[in-house]
């Protein structure tokens, strides 16, 4: 994948939900568990995983992959 259109593609997703984009950004970027993100979030770990899925489906789709 190219970085560019990934960032790209986080770009357009954070226009749409920056919770969801700064899930992935501190999940894959950061090496963070979704318990983690949560405290830093103030969510329940459940609305991290579920703004994961959404974010997921999202960049699956826009990257072709």
């Amino acid at each position: 994948l190219d970085l560019l259109e990934i960032d790209e593609v986080l770009t357009q997703l954070a226009g749409l939900d920056a919770r969801q984009a700064d899930v992935v950004e501190l999940h894959v970027f950061g090496g963070m568990s979704f318990a983690e993100i949560a405290a830093l979030q103030g969510v329940t770990e459940r609305t991290v995983y579920r703004d994961w899925r959404k974010a997921r489906a999202f960049l699956l789709a826009r990257l072709d992959v």
